[in-house]
C-alpha cells in the first residue's frame, strides 16, 4: 500500500478527522471508529511502518509509552476492570490497516469481548527446539 493511500497516515496528517485522545510530534492516539468496547483507542506512530518489527526502537519506545499513559487514562475515565493491548501484524494476524497500531480495549467483567482463547500444547522437546530456532534468529 502506498503511503498516500494509508488511512492512518491521512489521520496523522489531519487529512481525515479523528477523535484525538493524545498527540505529540511522533505519536497519535485516537478513538477507534469501530470500537469493540466504549473507549477503544488506537495508538500509532505518525511515521508509516507496516509492522512492529519494522518500526525503529526509538519510535516504538515512544509509542509504547503513550500506550501506557492512554491505558491509565482510560481506566481512570471509565472505571473499567481491565484492558487489552493488541497489535496485529500482517494479514494472517488480522491486521486490516497496514500501518502499525496498538489497540487499547477497555474491558469489564462479563463483557463478551474475546470470549474464547484456544490454547494448544507443546512437548518439552518441541519447546526446546522451537526456542533454539527463534534464539538463533535474534
Amino acid at each position: 500500500m502506498a503511503l498516500q493511500d494509508c488511512i492512518f497516515c491521512k489521520i496523522a496528517t489531519g487529512q481525515i478527522p479523528c477523535h484525538k485522545i493524545y498527540e505529540n510530534d511522533s505519536v497519535l492516539a485516537f478513538l477507534d471508529i469501530g470500537p469493540l468496547s466504549e473507549g477503544h483507542t488506537l495508538v500509532i506512530p505518525k511515521a508509516h511502518f507496516e509492522k512492529l518489527d519494522q518500526c525503529p526502537p526509538e519510535i516504538l519506545s515512544g509509542v509504547i509509552q503513550v500506550v501506557g499513559n492512554v491505558s491509565r487514562a482510560i481506566v481512570s475515565a471509565l472505571g473499567c476492570d481491565g484492558y487489552n493491548v493488541l497489535c496485529n501484524n500482517g494479514m494472517a494476524a488480522g491486521q486490516e490497516v497496514h500501518h502499525i497500531h496498538f489497540h487499547v480495549i477497555p474491558r469489564t467483567s462479563g463483557d463478551d469481548v474475546f470470549t474464547e482463547w484456544k490454547s494448544g500444547s507443546c512437548s518439552k522437546d518441541q519447546a526446546e527446539l522451537l526456542a533454539n530456532r527463534i534464539t538463533q534468529n535474534l
